[in-house]
């Protein structure tokens, strides 16, 4: 399995900055779901361990310079009222009633945007043509801020966005990617008074939640809307794609919303209309089984981007990090179930040099359990909750050392692959 910047949490996923002094890989103890995104590799199964193997398909249609066109839907319904369990106000715990879908959908459609790239590509003989693919996004400020899939716009030329009225801008440029992760903010030049979505807290989502996923599905049918659940959380994928290049995505939302190809970088939405995730990939061995990127997990680099500076860097910890399981507790014989363990397979020490983890005090086998007032596995993974915060930030760690529960403060840095 790839790994990238050199350091992976419980899941694999990075947290650390790159470093020589620590370049080992860690061990998952949880059951992992390895999943290929590809377009044309046919489905493989492996067997061994407590590991299941996919096919996973990338959102992002690959057109080949073909034509598309995009059918828009509206909707006339009166609005329905959103009812909320046990008189809550959490956007997750609101449930769709008859007719609310529509009128959810309508509105947050407003805020779903088709990305069309068109790349340059060499052939086999040396000759030069251009192929172009579609994605979807979803509008974060109303000055143009799109937030999408990085697989989305990976080695694209020119971008080109296409609001839901048919609106088209090709002045569109990529300012930051997520190196830790499969995200890529756009700006389009100049935009302004445009809908942007409301971000909901993937914190505080549910197993058997109601959901509903909007995307250019096909390339050729923009915002096109399915209803599902949360089906389970905490997912790790490895997905490909399609062209031998792997990611391993950690913390994933797993969803039975059909996602189809092209929806890459559309909103997974609850019923209170606000996004909880990004849809990024979707299995080709098997049915009803799709996996969203977490929205809390980005807003650390969207604050920074609204800031006023336009560029974001992905905060970072410097850990290696095991994720805490029943399973992972036995094993080591730890105090906890839940939370993440500061450990390392190799001889090296877990802790990155330099990094704010060490100038913080952080050491080998402690156990993170809260990032502020939140606990690490139940909300996230640790890699995912330290998202939320932008460079600069402090926050403060629960920790159980020697089994001694203590705090410590963290001021986390930026990790940027630019």
């Amino acid at each position: 399995m790839e790994e990238k910047g050199g350091i992976v949490d419980e899941k694999n996923s990075v947290v650390a900055k790159e470093s020589e002094a620590n370049p080992a890989k860690t061990a998952t103890q949880s059951n992992e779901e390895v999943v290929s995104k590809s377009e044309s590799t046919a489905p493989r199964t492996r067997s061994g361990g407590n590991k299941v193997a996919l096919a996973i398909s990338a959102l992002a249609l690959i057109l080949g310079g073909c034509g598309f066109g995009f059918g828009i839907a509206a909707f006339e319904r009166e609005s329905s009222p959103i009812t909320f369990q046990s008189g809550g106000t959490d956007g997750n715990s609101a449930n769709f009633v008859e007719g609310s879908i529509a009128d959810i959908a309508d509105k947050v459609s407003k805020s779903v945007v088709s990305i069309v790239t068109s790349t340059k590509s060499t052939g086999l003989f040396g000759q030069s043509y251009d192929s172009s693919a579609a994605g979807t996004g979803i509008i974060v400020t109303a000055d143009g801020y799109i937030l999408t899939n990085k697989h989305v716009i990976n080695g694209a030329n020119k971008v080109t966005v296409i609001l839901d009225d048919g609106t088209t801008y090709e002045n569109v440029e990529v300012v930051a990617t997520d190196p830790l992760n499969d995200v890529a903010f756009l700006k389009i030049k100049d935009a302004s008074n445009l809908s942007a979505a409301k971000l909901g807290d993937s914190k505080t989502i549910n197993v058997g939640q109601q959901v509903i996923a909007i995307g250019n599905a096909l390339g050729e049918y923009q915002n096109t809307v399915t209803s599902g659940i949360i089906s389970g959380t905490g997912r790790s994928v490895t997905a490909s794609d399609g062209s031998y290049n792997t990611e391993t995505l950690t913390d994933m939302i797993q969803t039975d919303a059909a996602i189809n190809s092209g929806n890459s970088g559309g909103p997974l939405v609850n019923a209170a209309g606000e996004v909880i995730g990004i849809n990024t990939a979707t299995s080709t061995s098997a049915e009803n089984m799709g996996f969203a990127i977490p929205i809390s997990s980005v807003k650390g680099m969207l604050s920074q981007l609204t800031d006023g500076n336009g560029k974001a860097e992905r905060s970072y910890l410097g850990v290696y990090a095991l994720e805490i399981t029943p399973e992972a507790a036995k094993a080591y014989e730890l105090p906890v179930t839940s939370g993440a363990y500061l450990y390392s397979s190799s001889n090296y020490t877990s802790i990155v040099k330099g990094s704010p983890a060490d100038k913080a005090g952080l050491k080998d086998k402690d156990i993170i359990t809260k990032v502020n007032d939140t606990t690490v596995g139940a909300a996230g993974s640790l890699a995912n909750l330290i998202g939320e915060y932008k460079p600069g930030d402090t926050v403060v760690l629960t920790v159980i050392r020697e089994g001694k529960e203590m705090t410590v403060k963290v001021t986390l840095e930026g990790y940027s692959e630019k």
